[in-house]
C-alpha cells in the first residue's frame, strides 16, 4: 500500500529469544553480524507470479511449483504481499479476514505446504500484515457501523454528524481526495486515509492492539520469519481530530505520519510479538527525517531495526531524472546509517512501475544492459537489498491505453479526481502509462507459450507483448542474459561479506553519467562503476591506479588505462 509519489520511509524489526548463526565468509564482527542484514529478499505479487487452477489469478500452488526457480535465484527470503480474505478493493490491501486465505489464492493447507517448501529451500518467508485499516466488510467493522453501541465501534474512527462536518482529511485513493465517508445507519462518518472501502482501524483502543498481535502471534506460530507492517507510519491518529492547515492535501506526510503515540505500540508490538519470536518485520514508514528514523531504528529503543528509505526510489519522474540527485539521496540515507542502524536497497515494488523503465532504458537497444546495471547496483549497495519479481528478467512497463484498461484503484480514482479538476486528461493518460502501479503487477513471463506461461486462462492482468523474447525460459538458456546476470550477481554478493557489511564510499559525485563506489572491509575492497547514461562515458578515478580484476562486467570487455576507466552504454563493472 503506498501512493506513487508520496515520500515514505519503512523499517525492518529484527528481535527474538534465538538467533540464527550468519552465513560463513568474509566480513563482519561478530557483534555486527545478522541473519537479517545478509537476507536477499524477493518480493512476490501472489496474483501475477503463477495460476495453476485456470482461474487467471496467480495462487499459492503456483508458487509452491515455482520454488525451485526462487531458489535458482540465489536469494534467500521472499515477501509475499497480502494473501488474506479480502473484497479485492485494493488487491488484497484491504482485508476482511486475517486469519483465512483469500479464496483466490487457495487454502490454509495450500499455505502450510508452501512455508514447509520454502523452509526446505532454506528461503524465509515475510508476510504482509495490513493494520492501519482493514476492509469494510471484516466482522469488526459491519458489526461498528451497524450500532453506535457496538463493542467493535471503537475498533475504528467516527464522527457523529451531529457535530456537523468533520475536520478536512485527505484521502489517497479517494476520487475526490475526501478521507471522511458518510455512514447512514448511525448517521456518522468514518475515517479512510486510503480508498473508502478501508476503514482506518483506532490504534488508541488497547483491545484492538490486542487483537493485532493475537493475529501477528497466529502466523508467527505457524513458522512465518517476519512481517511487514502495511502503512503503519499513519496508524497513530489524534482522536480530537483537529483542523490541519491548508496544505494537507500536498503535505499530508507531515500531518499523517508518527504521530503521538506511535512509539508505545511499537514497543508494546515489540513485547507482545517481536521479542517472543526470532522474527523480522518491515514496517512501511519510518518517519520524515533522519531523527525520527534514528528513533525508530536505534537499538536501546526497542522498536524497530532497518531503515527502508523511500525518497530513493521517487528519484525517477515521468520525463527522466539526474543521474546526481540519485546519488546524492542514496549517499545521504548511507551515511546516516554508517554508524548506527541498517538499511534496505530497492528500485521497485508492487507500488512502481517496472525498475527498467523507470530507471533505465526498456528500448531493445538497452534493456538488457540497463536491467543487469540496475540489479549490480541493488546488489552491490550496502543494506539488504530487495529484488522484485521480473526485475531479473528486465520485465518493462506495458502500453495502456484507456483508462478502462486499469485495474489498480489508485489509477482509477487518481483519473476520477483528475477529470473532476479539468485536467488534461491525454496528459494525465500519458504520464499514468509511465507511473501506473499496474506496470509492476503484470503476469509473470516464464516462456513463449500463451499468456506466458503463466496461466491457461485470461489473465486477471494482461501479458506484457514482449514475453515471446523476455521470458523464464529464453532467459535461462542464455548464458549473457538478464537472469543470469542476476544469479552471478547474488553469487558473489552471498560469497563476499564486503558487500553487505562493508563501508561505502562514493566516487566523482558529479559526473553525470557514471555512479562509482567502494566497498571496504578491513583490507578487502570492492569496485563497482556504473555508466547510467545510453552514450560511452569516461571517467577518472584519482588514487585508483590499480583496478583490480573484474568480477561482473555486463559486456565482454573492460577497458581502462590506468585510473582512466571507459565504460559503454549502461556498462556495469564491479572489480576486486
Amino acid at each position: 500500500m503506498r501512493f506513487a509519489c508520496y515520500l515514505l520511509l519503512a523499517v525492518f524489526v529484527s528481535c527474538g529469544s534465538g538467533q540464527e548463526p550468519a552465513a560463513p565468509g568474509v566480513g563482519g564482527s561478530p557483534a555486527d553480524r545478522e541473519w537479517w542484514k545478509e537476507l536477499i529478499i524477493y518480493q512476490i505479487y501472489p496474483r501475477s507470479f503463477q495460476d495453476t487452477d485456470g482461474d487467471g489469478v496467480g495462487d499459492l500452488n503456483g508458487i509452491i511449483e515455482r520454488l525451485d526457480y526462487v531458489q535458482s535465484l540465489g536469494v534467500s527470503a521472499v515477501w509475499l504481499n497480502p494473501i488474506y480474505t479480502s473484497p479485492n478493493d485494493d488487491n488484497g490491501y484491504d482485508v476482511s479476514d486475517y486469519r483465512d486465505i483469500m479464496a483466490d489464492f487457495g487454502t490454509m493447507a495450500d499455505f502450510d505446504r508452501m512455508l514447509v517448501a520454502m523452509h526446505e529451500r532454506d528461503i524465509k518467508l515475510i508476510m504482509d500484515i495490513v493494520v492501519n485499516h482493514s476492509s469494510d466488510e471484516h466482522p469488526w467493522f459491519q458489526s461498528a457501523r451497524s450500532s453506535r453501541d457496538s463493542p467493535y465501534r471503537d475498533y475504528y474512527h467516527w464522527w457523529p454528524a451531529e457535530k456537523g462536518t468533520p475536520p478536512h482529511r485527505y484521502s489517497l485513493f479517494d476520487a475526490a481526495g475526501d478521507a471522511w465517508k458518510y455512514d447512514e445507519t448511525t448517521d456518522s462518518y468514518y475515517l479512510h486515509y486510503f480508498a473508502e472501502g478501508q476503514p482506518d482501524l483506532n490504534w488508541e483502543n488497547p483491545e484492538l492492539r490486542q487483537e493485532v498481535y493475537d493475529i501477528m502471534k497466529f502466523w508467527a506460530e505457524k513458522g512465518v520469519d517476519g512481517f511487514r507492517l502495511d502503512a503503519f507510519q499513519f496508524a497513530a491518529k489524534d482522536t480530537t481530530y483537529p483542523k490541519f492547515p491548508d496544505d494537507l492535501d500536498e503535505n499530508f506526510i507531515q500531518y499523517y505520519a508518527m504521530q503521538d503515540g506511535l512509539h508505545d505500540y511499537l514497543r508494546e508490538m515489540n513485547d507482545e510479538v517481536f521479542s517472543q519470536y526470532n522474527v523480522m518485520s518491515v514496517a512501511e514508514g519510518a518517519g520524515r527525517n533522519f531523527t525520527e528514523a534514528h528513533e525508530l531504528v536505534d537499538a536501546d529503543r526497542n522498536e524497530l531495526d532497518m531503515a527502508y528509505a523511500f525518497d530513493g526510489v521517487d528519484v525517477p519522474k515521468y520525463g527522466g531524472y539526474e543521474l546526481t540527485e540519485m546519488k546524492r539521496v542514496f549517499t545521504r540515507w548511507d551515511s546516516a546509517f554508517a554508524e548506527r542502524g541498517w538499511l534496505s536497497i530497492f528500485l521497485s515494488n508492487h507500488d512502481q512501475a517496472r525498475m527498467v523503465s523507470r530507471w533505465g532504458d526498456d528500448t531493445p537497444n538497452y534493456r538488457a544492459a540497463s536491467a543487469k546495471l540496475l540489479n549490480t547496483f541493488l546488489l552491490s549497495m550496502r543494506g539488504t537489498p530487495y529484488a522484485y519479481y521480473g526485475d531479473e528478467l528486465g520485465m518493462t512497463n506495458i502500453d495502456f491505453d484507456e483508462i478502462s484498461d486499469y485495474q489498480d484503484i489508485a489509477a482509477i480514482n487518481g483519473y476520477k479526481k483528475a477529470e473532476s479538476q479539468g485536467k488534461d486528461m491525454e496528459q494525465f493518460l500519458t504520464e499514468l502509462n509511465f507511473t501506473s502501479r499496474d506496470n509492476g503487477r503484470t503476469p509473470m513471463q516464464w516462456s513463449d507459450s500463451t499468456y506466458a506461461g503463466f496461466s491457461s486462462a485470461v489473465p486477471w492482468l494482461p501479458v506484457n507483448d514482449n514475453y515471446a523474447t523476455i521470458n523464464v525460459e529464453a532467459e535461462d538458456a542464455d548464458p549473457e542474459s538478464v537472469l543470469n546476470h542476476f544469479r552471478r550477481m547474488t553469487a558473489l554478493r552471498n560469497e563476499n561479506r564486503v558487500l553487505v557489511y562493508g563501508d561505502y564510499e562514493l566516487l566523482v559525485p558529479d559526473h553525470e553519467q557514471v555512479y562509482a563506489y567502494t566497498r571496504t572491509l578491513g583490507e578487502e575492497r570492492i569496485l563497482v562503476l556504473l555508466n547510467f547514461s545510453d552514450e560511452a562515458a569516461t571517467v577518472d578515478l584519482p588514487g585508483m591506479e590499480e583496478l583490480g580484476e573484474p568480477l561482473i562486467n555486463n559486456y565482454p570487455k573492460f577497458t581502462s588505462d590506468n585510473a582512466t576507466v571507459e565504460l559503454l552504454p549502461w556498462q556495469a563493472v564491479v572489480l576486486r
